[in-house]
C-alpha cells in the first residue's frame, strides 16, 4: 500500500458532532478533554455506521485484522478471551448472551468508517490512533476496567448502559491470572444507557463498565497514548541511527588505586560525555523524532512501495484525465515547522523536508483525503511538489 494511491474518490459524508446545550468545542476542551467524561445525546444526526454484525464478524476472520472475542462465564476463570482469525466455527459455538467481538482499526480496513473520524477532527489529527467496533449478544461486556487513553463511544446500533466511577483507580487494581485487567470492584457513580447515535466521551484514567441491553454495536475513537518507556526507546532508536554513535570507551587519565574491581566517579566522566553527544535532545531532533514516531505504521498494518512504480509524467497524465489522488486509509500524515519556516512532512515514519514557501502543501496533503489536479494545480508547477507526490503515490 502507498500512502496515496490513484482511483475515483470515495464519497465522504460531512460528519458533524452536535456538542450537548451550553458547550461548544472550546469550552468541551477547557472543561471536559482528559478532566472528566460527557454524554452526548443524539451526537451524529443522519449519521449511519457503515458496516454492520455480518460484514464486521466477516472482518474478524481476515489474518490481517487484529480482533479478539471476549466471554464473560460462571465460575473460573470468570473472563475468557479468543483471539482471531476467526473461522464460522467459532461464532457457531458462542452462547446466546453475555460475549463480545472486537475488531481493531476498521477505518483502515473499511475506509468508509474512517469518515467517522472527520467528526473529531478539533482534536490534533495525529492524535487519533483507530476506530475500533465492538459488537455484542445480550449482556455482552468487556467487564469493569480502565483505559489510559481518551475515548469517544459512539452508539451504532442497540442500546448499551455505561456504567461510570471518576474516582482514581490504583494502577495494580485488577483481578489476578486474567488475560483481560478487569477491576475486583467496581461501584457506579453514573449511569448512563445509550441509544443509537448517542456518545459517551471518556477520559483518562475513569472506570467504566459497558453492558449490552439486547445486542448492539459500539464504535470507539480511540486516541494514541503511548507509554514513556515506549517514548524513550523509540527516541533512543532514532537518535542512534542519526547520531554519530561511532567511537569506543577511552579511560581518564589512570592512576592505580586500592581495589582494582572498583568503578571509580573518574571512569564515569567519559562515558557520560560521550552519552550526552549521542543521546542529547535539542529542538530540531525532538521534532524530528517526533514526527517518525506518531506517523509510524503499527507492524500489522505496513505500507508497502506500490508493485509497478508510476513515472511522474504518467501520474501527471492520470491526474489530467481526471484520476484523483486518495489518502490510504493505511496512511498517517503528519507535519511540523521548524524555527526557521522549514516545514517537514511525515508520512509513515518518513520525512520529505519542504521549502518555508510550501507549507499550504503540507496542509493540503495531510488535511484532504482525496484531491485532484484542480486542488493540486498551483503545485504541479512546482518540481519539488510533483516528485513528493511521485514518491508518496509509489
Amino acid at each position: 500500500m502507498a500512502a496515496l494511491r490513484l482511483g475515483a474518490s470515495c464519497i465522504f459524508l460531512i460528519v458533524e458532532l452536535v456538542f450537548p446545550q451550553g458547550i461548544d468545542v472550546d469550552s468541551f476542551l477547557t472543561e471536559y478533554w482528559q478532566r472528566k467524561p460527557l454524554l452526548f445525546r443524539n451526537a451524529l444526526p443522519g449519521y449511519q455506521c457503515p458496516i454492520d454484525p455480518d460484514e464486521l464478524a466477516g472482518l474478524a476472520c481476515e489474518a490481517d485484522v487484529e480482533s479478539r472475542i471476549v466471554l464473560e462465564r460462571v465460575g473460573k476463570p470468570p473472563w475468557e478471551v479468543w483471539h482471531g482469525p476467526f473461522e464460522e466455527s467459532h461464532f457457531a459455538a458462542l452462547p446466546d448472551s453475555h460475549w463480545t467481538l472486537l475488531v481493531q482499526d476498521v477505518d483502515k480496513h473499511v475506509p468508509e468508517v474512517a469518515n467517522l473520524l472527520e467528526a473529531f477532527r478539533f482534536i490534533p489529527a495525529w492524535r487519533i490512533d483507530d476506530v475500533m467496533i465492538s459488537y455484542a449478544a445480550d449482556q455482552g461486556s468487556v467487564g469493569p476496567h480502565v483505559d489510559e487513553y481518551d475515548v469517544f463511544l459512539y452508539q451504532a446500533r442497540g442500546r448499551r448502559r455505561w456504567q461510570i466511577n471518576t474516582a482514581p483507580t490504583p494502577p495494580d487494581a485488577h483481578i489476578p491470572g486474567l488475560e483481560l485487567n478487569i477491576l475486583p470492584r467496581f461501584e457506579a457513580e453514573h449511569d448512563w444507557l445509550l441509544e443509537p447515535g448517542d456518545i459517551l466521551y471518556l477520559p483518562p484514567g475513569v472506570a467504566h463498565w459497558g453492558i449490552a441491553e439486547g445486542e448492539c454495536m459500539t464504535c470507539s475513537v480511540g486516541f494514541r497514548a503511548p507509554s514513556a518507556h515506549e517514548m524513550a526507546a523509540s527516541l533512543a532508536d532514532w537518535l542512534l541511527e542519526h547520531r554519530d554513535s561511532r567511537g569506543r570507551y577511552r579511560d581518564p587519565p589512570l592512576h592505580t588505586q586500592a581495589a582494582s574491581a572498583e568503578i571509580l566517579p573518574s571512569a564515569l566522566d567519559p562515558i557520560r560525555a560521550r552519552l550526552r553527544q549521542v543521546l542529547e535532545l535539542d529542538e530540531p531532533s525532538l521534532r524530528r523524532w517526533f514526527g517518525h514516531f506518531v506517523t509510524e505504521s503499527k507492524p500489522h498494518l505496513p505500507i508497502e512501495p506500490r508493485a509497478e512504480p508510476i513515472s511522474e509524467a504518467r501520474l501527471l497524465a492520470k491526474l489530467g484525465q481526471g484520476v484523483n489522488l486518495e489518502r490510504d486509509s493505511y496512511a498517517r500524515l503528519a507535519f511540523t515547522q521548524a524555527d526557521d519556516a522549514t516545514t517537514c512532512l511525515f508520512a509513515n515514519g518518513e520525512e520529505y523536508p519542504l521549502a518555508p514557501s510550501r507549507r499550504d502543501f503540507a496542509v493540503l496533503l495531510t488535511q484532504s483525503t482525496a484531491f485532484g489536479a484542480a486542488e493540486l494545480a498551483a503545485w504541479l508547477e512546482q518540481a519539488g511538489c510533483r516528485e513528493l507526490l511521485t514518491r508518496l503515490v509509489n
